[in-house]
C-alpha cells in the first residue's frame, strides 16, 4: 500500500541527508572513532553487544544534528564531537532497552541483540552506554549541555513508562500518543540540536530555535515511521511491515481508524490490539480499515504540520550551508514515505 505525500508545487528534487552528511563528514569520522573507543571494555560481551547495534547501518542523524548545530554558530573546538557521541550512545541505549520491552526480533534488518545475547545483556549494555554518555558530557564541562541531555534521558524514560501505561489500550487518544512520541523520540532530537548552540555560546534565541527545530523534526520523523509500518516496506523500515500491529502498539494510524470506525470495526481493533489476535489475516483487515479511513495520509499530514513548525523555527537564523542542510532533513524525513 503506497502513501501519497502532497509536496510543494513545482518541487522536483528529492530531499536527501547528503548535504548534512557531507558537511559533517570529517567530524563524524571523529565521532565514529570515539564510539568505538568508548564502547570498548575488558568485559568481552559489552563491545560485542554494543557494536552489533552500532554497526548495523543507522544514519546517525541525531549526532549529525549536534555537529551541524554547533558549526552553524561558528563553534571551533572539540566538545561537539563528545556531545554528538553522547547523543548516539543515548539513542543506542534506548534502542537496546526498547527491543527488550517490545520483545522485538529485528532491528534495521538484523536480529536484535536480545535475540542473540538475551534480555539481561541488552539492558545492562544499554546501561553501560548511558554511563559512558554521561562521562563524556562531564568531560565537556558544560553544565547547560549536561542539564539538557540529562533532562532528555529522564524524559525518554518517562515516555517509555507512559507507552507501557497506554499499551494495547484502544481508548488511547491522539493527545496521549503525541505525549508518548514527544518524550520517546522528539526529546532526544531536541536535545541533540540544542546542545550545539549551547557549546557555541549562542544566545537564547539561537538555543530556542534549534530546540524547537529538533523537537518538531522528531515528531515528524516518528509520525512517518508509524505510517511506514502500515504503508512501507521492510527495506524502508529495517524491520517487518506490520510489526507495530503484531506487538499491539497504539500508533496514530490505528487511533484514527478506531475513532472513525463503526461499532463492529472498533470491536475488531479491540480483539486485534487488546486481545493480541494479530494474525496475517487480521493485519490485512487492519490495512483495509486504515486505507478506508485515510489514516495514513492524515498521519503524514500531521508530520508535514510539525515539519513546517521545524522549518519556521530556523527561519530567523542567517542563511548558511548548515541551515540549508537542516531544512532539507525535514523534507527527507517526510519524503521517506514516497
Amino acid at each position: 500500500m503506497g502513501v501519497v505525500v502532497p509536496l510543494e508545487e513545482g518541487k522536483k528534487k528529492s530531499a536527501s541527508v547528503k548535504p548534512l552528511v557531507d558537511l559533517t563528514k570529517a567530524d563524524m569520522e571523529r565521532v565514529n572513532q570515539l564510539i568505538l573507543s568508548k564502547a570498548g571494555s575488558d568485559v568481552q560481551m559489552i563491545p560485542e553487544v554494543a557494536n552489533h547495534l552500532i554497526s548495523s547501518g543507522g544514519k546517525r542523524l541525531r549526532p549529525m544534528l549536534t555537529l551541524a548545530a554547533a558549526s552553524m554558530f561558528g563553534y571551533k573546538g572539540d566538545s561537539h564531537v563528545k556531545l554528538a557521541t553522547s547523543v548516539e550512545f543515548m539513542h543506542t541505549a534506548t534502542l537496546l532497552h526498547d527491543d527488550v520491552v517490545d520483545e522485538s526480533d529485528l532491528r534495521r534488518g538484523k536480529s536484535t541483540a536480545r535475540t542473540i545475547w538475551g534480555n539481561q545483556a541488552s539492558v545492562l549494555v544499554g546501561d553501560f552506554l548511558l554511563g559512558q554518555a554521561f562521562r563524556m558530557m562531564v568531560d565537556v564541562g558544560s553544565l547547560d549541555a549536561l542539564d539538557v541531555l540529562s533532562t532528555a534521558a529522564s524524559v525518554i524514560a518517562e515516555g517509555e513508562v507512559l507507552q507501557l501505561s497506554v499499551a494495547k489500550n484502544m481508548e488511547t487518544t491522539e493527545d496521549d500518543y503525541l505525549s508518548v512520541i514527544r518524550a520517546k523520540t522528539a526529546a532526544l532530537f531536541a536535545a541533540a540540536a540544542e546542545v550545539g548552540p549551547i557549546i557555541a555560546q549562542a544566545d537564547k534565541a539561537g538555543r530556542n530555535a534549534l530546540k524547537s527545530y529538533g523537537m518538531n523534526l522528531g515528531l515528524a520523523f516518528q509520525l512517518v515511521d508509524d505510517a511506514l509500518d502500515y504503508g512501507g516496506t521492510a527495506a524502508d523500515l529495517g524491520k517487518n511491515v506490520g510489526d507495530d500491529f503484531r506487538e499491539g502498539k497504539i500508533t496514530l494510524p490505528v487511533i484514527l481508524s478506531y475513532r472513525r470506525g463503526t461499532a463492529e470495526e472498533r470491536l475488531f481493533w479491540r480483539s486485534a490490539i487488546e486481545a493480541g489476535e494479530s494474525s496475517e489475516e487480521n493485519l490485512q483487515h487492519a490495512l483495509d480499515l486504515i486505507r478506508k479511513y485515510d489514516a495514513l495520509n492524515d498521519t503524514i499530514g500531521r508530520a508535514i504540520h510539525y515539519g513546517t513548525i521545524a522549518r519556521d523555527a530556523l527561519a530567523p537564523l542567517p542563511a548558511s550551508p548548515y541551515k540549508a542542510a537542516l531544512l532539507e532533513v525535514i523534507d527527507f524525513s517526510i519524503q521517506r514515505v514516497n
